[in-house]
């Protein structure tokens, strides 16, 4: 008997996959815990329809994502923050600071798909990584600032 898989099966194989199971197997477990479906022939032609699908809307995401990082790339966040001495500046700026900087760009980003390389405590200028789809990122330059030029002086 073939089945078409709907879920990943342990020593059988992936989901989409075509496999040929002994009938028992496939009428007593699969089919009825909805881990397969009988495969026919129009079954197996809506699955590889489906899967071509599924492809060109991931490639169209990936292909949104990189225009969207290119975008970014061109894209300078500034935030002011309260500085004492020595260009240090009271606390630290968090990727939440960076996600409403990129929001009043015009950026709705999640603060939890920004990374940073180190915290930023002085005044300068940094680079934060932006995930944006799984295979994209995208680099933003995020320049801290004095909230007045007499706190920097």
């Amino acid at each position: 008997m073939k089945v078409i898989l709907l879920k990943n099966v342990d020593n059988l194989g992936e989901e989409g996959a075509v496999v040929t199971v002994k009938d028992g197997y496939g009428l007593n477990f699969l089919i009825p815990n909805g881990a397969a479906r009988l495969a026919t022939k129009n079954a197996i032609k809506a699955q590889q329809e489906e899967i071509r699908q599924a492809s060109r809307k991931l490639s169209k995401k990936k292909d949104d994502a990189l225009a969207l990082s290119k975008q970014m790339a061109s894209v300078e966040v500034v935030i002011h923050a309260k500085a004492g001495e020595e260009n240090r500046i009271f606390g630290s700026v968090t990727t939440q600071h960076i996600a409403d900087g990129l929001a009043s760009l015009g950026f709705a980003v999640d603060r939890r798909k920004i990374e940073l390389e180190e915290d930023i405590r002085l005044l300068g200028v940094y680079t934060a990584k932006v995930k944006i789809h799984a295979e994209v990122e995208a680099e933003v330059k995020v320049r801290v600032e004095a909230e007045n030029a007499a706190a920097a002086e």
